[in-house]
């Protein structure tokens, strides 16, 4: 739960969540002119089921556009869609690059603080550094 926060708040923080929230808007917007304009489509349900064979390239074609409308609104969704991905999956990586640094420099910061207090390790404790600064190696 606590990644989700992190996560959620990295999206907040470069604005990722309001392309996501452009994109459902997108969406919801481009299956109601699909709808209206393609003559096959007859409910909203079927328009938003082709905007997902759009966006999730799999053109299942029980539903197609043959309207120069419908078709634009597509080839507009599928463009919105790629850029939408790539941003995300750059936010995410870069969420999962921060956690792995944070997480890091708490190793590093325990082990600095450990040699600072050499002296005062005992034998288990001196032992247990020696074996981590092998494996580093």
């Amino acid at each position: 739960m606590k990644k989700l926060r992190i996560l959620w708040g990295i999206l907040k923080r470069t604005r990722a969540d309001h392309i996501l929230l452009g994109f459902v808007l997108f969406l919801l917007a481009d299956a109601a002119v699909i709808r209206l304009v393609e003559p096959d489509i007859h409910r909203y349900g079927d328009a938003l089921w082709y905007c997902y064979a759009v966006i999730s390239t799999a053109g299942f074609g029980d539903i197609v556009t043959v309207t120069l409308i419908g078709k634009i609104c597509s080839v507009l969704l599928t463009i919105y869609t790629i850029f939408v991905v790539a941003i995300v999956t750059g936010v995410v990586v870069n969420f999962y690059t921060q956690l792995v640094e944070m997480q890091q420099k708490e190793t590093l910061a325990m082990f600095m603080d450990k040699l600072e207090r050499l002296p005062e390790l005992s034998k288990e404790e001196l032992e247990h550094i020696s074996q981590k600064v092998r494996k580093f190696r």
